[in-house]
């Protein structure tokens, strides 16, 4: 038997990480790779796909996206959905369809041939007993579900030597695994997508085989990979040697969102360089972000001697109770403004 483990839809969610044609563009994306997912499960025999919590991402989902996801519900007869609401999607409106099927706050188990899957939805009130309370069906292969935090919401040690061969965690948006006892692992599938620069790396859900042992393998499938790219410049002067550091050191993919930030120390006198960088690379992936996380560098010497309101302005500012990165970015900012240049914030 095979399953799906997902997790952290978020359909509905605000996405402000970019600009408004690029973040409406994600909020569609969202939509698409939940919809992909399930052409993916019908492509591979998937019998359940498993909803580990955030379906939505508010407890008073809008009616458009609780239409959309029982749409997506009901065009799949052949897949049950496991849905288990997480912290987010927590007052959502009921939805009745055979192959939907609910947990509630004490354990709910659904079996399947060999499988069987229990899941709880986590609240004061049986943070506690809910590991007493669970039992693992003798003779099946027992996966847990659960959304939260390990460590916080979720005490692993409690949860070890109970029976269970796979634990399927959401809340966390990032993939990862590890061993629960000497029987089973646990598993976050994280989000399907990412949907700003804290969300960076692949992205997708878990196959689950349980036809012969229990085997799992995570699938990326977002459309776009957000990356941050960490570039040391030092010693370059302007946006397209930056550019060509960037290229040099990482292949960008042509799908793919960037966030770039050059480190470094450049000179005191180097332009604003992030809106070039931006130009130079931005028919070679979907889109890019730079932000300037530079030192300058400044060389006292050449301004000890100097009569002029330059000098003046520089010897102020060295004086100052600043920081000496606020010095060097205002004597920056400063220099250019007497030089008639624009200033670039």
């Amino acid at each position: 038997m095979r399953i799906i483990h997902c997790a952290d839809i978020h359909l509905g969610a605000k996405i402000d990480s970019f600009p408004r044609e690029i973040s409406e563009k994600r909020k569609q994306e969202v939509r698409s790779s939940f919809l992909r997912m399930t052409e993916y499960a019908r492509d591979n025999a998937i019998r359940v796909i498993i909803l580990a919590g955030d379906v939505f991402d508010r407890a008073r989902p809008l009616s458009k996206d609780t239409e959309f996801f029982a749409g997506v519900v009901e065009s799949n007869p052949d897949i049950d959905f496991l849905y288990l609401r997480g912290n987010h999607d927590t007052e959502g409106k009921a939805l009745s369809y055979p192959n939907l099927k609910c947990f509630s706050d004490q354990w709910v188990c659904y079996e399947y041939e060999n499988t069987a899957i229990q899941g709880i939805e986590l609240n004061e009130g049986n943070s506690l007993s809910m590991y007493s309370s669970f039992a693992a069906i003798p003779g099946k292969k027992n996966i847990a579900v659960l959304h939260g935090q390990i460590g916080a919401e979720i005490n692993l040690t409690k949860l070890r030597d109970k029976g269970i061969d796979y634990l399927a965690l959401g809340h966390i948006h990032e993939y990862s695994c590890g061993s629960l006892d000497l029987r089973g692992v646990y598993a976050y599938s994280g989000c399907l997508e990412g949907r700003g620069f804290d969300e960076c790396g692949d992205k997708g859900f878990i196959v689950i085989d349980t036809a012969e042992g229990l085997s799992h393998r995570f699938i990326p499938f977002s459309q776009h990979r957000i990356e941050k790219l960490m570039i040391d410049v030092s010693g370059l002067r302007e946006g397209a040697a930056m550019a060509r550091a960037v290229t040099d050191t990482h292949k960008l993919d042509r799908d793919g969102i960037y966030r770039v930030d050059p480190l470094g120390e450049v000179d005191i006198d180097t332009d604003s360089f992030a809106s070039d960088v931006e130009g130079y690379l931005a028919d070679r992936c979907g889109y890019i972000s730079v932000k300037d996380r530079t030192r300058r560098r400044i060389d006292h010497s050449a301004f000890e001697s100097d009569c002029s309101i330059r000098g003046e302005f520089v010897r102020a500012v060295m004086a100052s109770e600043h920081t000496e990165d606020e010095k060097a970015r205002i004597i920056a900012y400063g220099l250019k403004a007497l030089a008639g240049r624009e200033v670039d914030q």
